[in-house]
């Protein structure tokens, strides 16, 4: 499973960007996906998790302000973030949990990352 995440770039404070997050490959299964992120000198940390069936669940830190959706249909799963605060600023990275055809296990995928800066 190939994830390729676009969307990132610099922003405001108080501003707003979207991430999107394609999957792609001989999938037969996506289970939770999911969006970390990795700022500098910090370990990897998740931000948002949607399952299958659309429940969600956020970090406290981005409660509030951002929204992760999925479409299961396209394979694809979004980040909108808004009201953007400079400690938002980090690399982040899309997730996937899904099982290729050719393969009877689920396994965890990840993207390449895209930057997001929030900086005025």
């Amino acid at each position: 499973v190939q994830l390729q995440a676009s969307g990132g770039g610099l922003v405001q404070p108080g501003g707003s960007l979207r991430l999107s997050c394609a999957a792609s490959g001989s999938i037969f299964s996506i289970n939770d996906m999911r969006w970390y992120r990795q700022a500098p000198g910090k370990q990897r940390e998740l931000v948002a998790t949607v399952t299958s069936g659309g429940s969600t669940n956020y970090a406290d830190s981005v409660k509030g302000r951002f929204t992760i959706s999925r479409d299961n249909a396209k394979n694809t799963v979004s980040l909108e973030m808004n009201s953007l605060k400079p400690e938002d600023t980090a690399v982040y990275y899309c997730n996937a949990d899904a099982r290729l055809l050719s393969d009877t296990l689920l396994r965890k995928y990840w993207g390449q990352g895209t930057q997001v800066t929030v900086s005025s």
